[in-house]
């Protein structure tokens, strides 16, 4: 979901006081972020995708995908076109629809083997990946890890060699994540940021978006915006005594507008289940009366 971004910090542009142009993503272009990692953007935009869904091909002669995407034929040709007998592995990192579909096929047209985390309705792997496991290739090392919150099966890709982590969904650049129960989590979202600031990152590739160079100061917006969204959710709760998700959407998410409250009262529910586990609130289901402990 489109929020407030954080500032951003900007390296000095020697130009003047200019600020660099932002990066214009264009569908269907490969692009080199670093001297291993290539993106491709898959042409599915949208106010959940923004530009798209980011395909990233790391590696020269041995290639491994992550996120292939949606199954478009024409997105699928571009990223055969850039890795090509190359391809040894595709990986996903959870199984969502705009992130997962493309595995399948292009694996069936590469002989590649196929990696994630476990089998979901859009991810049979050939291989299951669990925290800490290695993809080894010649020219790289592409570490997993577990970070579930956007949903239980998420992982992150860590590139060793650069220390820029392939975030999927868990952190993307310019907007922050929809967290649905029951396969989302917010406690598992909020120790998952907090497991990915402890990996000395380097850069953030996100599933959406540019890629992200100050990584801990993104971070550590996150993890602030989350516990601000919560105590707006306490006051809210507290204010009202008893209600339920609709009615406490207004007070917690005033600073959105009104067209995102079907996707924010998702979110809202996962703060309302973490205050539950803690034993603050009681509750339990999305469409029920929740009360303040």
């Amino acid at each position: 979901m489109a929020v407030r971004r954080p500032a951003p910090a900007v390296a000095d542009s020697g130009t003047d006081g200019d600020a660099p142009v932002p990066e214009v993503l264009e569908p269907g272009v490969a692009r080199a972020l670093s001297p291993m990692v290539r993106r491709i953007i898959a042409p599915n935009p949208g106010p959940m995708t923004g530009p798209g869904t980011n395909t990233y091909l790391i590696g020269i002669d041995e290639v491994v995908v992550v996120d292939p995407g949606p199954e478009d034929a024409a997105h699928l040709d571009a990223i055969l076109g850039c890795g090509g007998d190359r391809i040894r592995w595709v990986a996903v990192t959870h199984h969502h629809p705009d992130h997962a579909p493309g595995a399948r096929a292009l694996c069936e047209r590469t002989g590649a083997e196929l990696l994630g985390y476990g089998r979901r309705d859009l991810v049979k792997p050939d291989r299951r990946l669990r925290d800490g496991d290695l993809i080894e290739a010649t020219e790289f090392r592409l570490r997993a890890v577990h970070t579930p919150g956007h949903c239980a099966d998420h992982l992150c890709y860590l590139l060793e060699e650069e220390r820029m982590l392939l975030s999927g969904d868990h952190i993307m650049e310019g907007s922050t994540v929809v967290i649905r129960p029951p396969d989302g989590d917010m406690a598992d979202y909020l120790n998952s940021l907090a497991k990915v600031r402890a990996l000395r990152l380097r850069s953030i590739a996100p599933g959406h978006g540019r890629l992200i160079e100050h990584p801990n100061e993104l971070i550590d917006w996150y993890i602030a915006h989350r516990l601000e969204r919560e105590a707006k959710v306490v006051d809210a709760l507290s204010a009202a005594g008893t209600a339920t998700v609709d009615q406490l959407v207004p007070a917690v998410y005033a600073d959105v507008p009104e067209a995102l409250y079907p996707v924010a009262r998702f979110s809202l529910h996962a703060h309302l289940l973490k205050l539950a586990g803690e034993g603050r609130a009681t509750g339990k289901t999305l469409t029920g009366k929740w009360s303040a402990a």
